[in-house]
């Protein structure tokens, strides 16, 4: 559910002034833990070290994710293949038996 158009989007307003502090093209990395802030306008071309629990994910904003939130960017939970050892077995059968590359010798 998205928040209510009364009361505008949520932006960290420490994130913004920290922003507006850089000048255009600075490469410096915001950490920030604001995961629930909306990307402005403001923030495009800038570099945010978004946390995702464990640590700071650099996020290179662009345009294309204005309006977006900051969590979307950077992803709490690693997957791990299905399976166990049965999966790795088999996933590890086919590529033992294909043939050699044809090339030099």
């Amino acid at each position: 559910m998205s928040r209510s158009t009364k009361k505008g989007p949520y932006i960290d307003e420490r994130l913004l002034s920290k922003v507006r502090k850089l000048k255009p093209g600075d490469k410096t990395v915001i950490k920030t833990w604001a995961r629930a802030a909306t990307i402005t306008p403001d923030m495009v071309g800038f570099t945010l070290g978004v946390h995702n629990g464990k640590i700071h994910i650099p996020v290179r904003v662009i345009e294309n994710m204005v309006g977006h939130k900051l969590g979307e960017f950077s992803p709490t939970r690693r997957f791990v293949r299905h399976g166990g050892k049965i999966a790795k077995d088999a996933a590890a059968a086919p590529a033992a038996a294909a043939p050699a590359p044809a090339g030099k010798k």
